[in-house]
């Protein structure tokens, strides 16, 4: 054998061999290729969160859980009352007792009404209703006073007994969406003669102490209705309580 025959053989097996090798790297192989691994990449700033990440609150939200409805002691040192959830405050503002007591009632905010009780044909019954968004304070009691619609002369208007002995909180507080009631009892004593003549209208202000008289309302007492020595209570929750409050009035409002 000649020394270029020999070369020639090396070299050969060195050409296959590298041949194949780039067979077995390359995607044309009968089990397909192998993906290469690639390094992840950090999404850009200021792109839109995927799914699965947590988007910060917007601007101006809070993220404090709202509480749920609490039982808070009533002003006059009445039981307890569990009062509603209230409503989204405006700014600076609160729905509890402790900011009724220093945010008296406007009279925009709520609607007055009186009925007759039932079974009660000589009470009256005063619905006060908090239609604003924060609680709000209301006196022990309305101030009421009872005369003829007809006459332009109020001096003779008569003015009904009220509970003594009040302390404690300076204000009654009505949550939003709550009613504070109190029950006017023309004629607590039944008597059948001696009732005071021409009184037709009962005239409500649901807090004398900060609401101008102005903003008195004037509501019809019905056909047949006597008084003498009537009695207001003070109010509460519930007409019932409202009713024995009045029945404890012992003095001149």
């Amino acid at each position: 054998m000649s020394v270029r025959r020999v070369l020639f053989v090396p070299a050969a097996l060195a050409l296959g061999a590298a041949l194949s090798l780039t067979a077995c790297q390359s995607g044309g192989g009968s089990g397909g290729a192998q993906q290469s691994a690639k390094p992840t990449q950090a999404a850009p700033a200021g792109s839109a969160p995927t799914a699965g990440t947590v988007a910060a609150p917007l601007a101006g939200t809070s993220a404090a859980p709202v509480s749920g409805a609490s039982a808070t002691p009533a002003a006059n040192g009445a039981p307890g009352r569990a009062e509603s959830p209230a409503a989204p405050a405006a700014p600076g503002g609160g729905g509890g007792d402790s900011y009724a007591y220093s945010h008296p009632c406007e009279s925009k905010k709520l609607s007055v009404r009186v009925t007759s009780r039932a079974g009660a044909p000589s009470q009256r019954v005063i619905e006060v209703r908090n239609q604003g968004t924060t609680a709000c304070g209301l006196g022990y009691y309305p101030l009421l006073s009872l005369g003829d619609s007809h006459s332009a002369d109020r001096g003779k208007d008569v003015r009904p007994l009220v509970p003594s002995g009040l302390g404690g909180a300076p204000a009654y507080p009505v949550a939003p969406g709550r009613t504070a009631y109190a029950v006017l009892d023309l004629n607590p004593g039944g008597a059948g003669s001696g009732t005071v003549s021409g009184v037709d209208e009962v005239n409500v202000l649901a807090d004398g102490d900060h609401m101008p008289v102005a903003e008195t309302l004037n509501f019809p007492l019905g056909q047949g209705a006597k008084v003498l020595r009537p009695k207001l209570g003070l109010y509460r929750d519930s007409v019932a309580d409202a009713a024995a409050s009045a029945a404890t009035a012992d003095r001149q409002s």
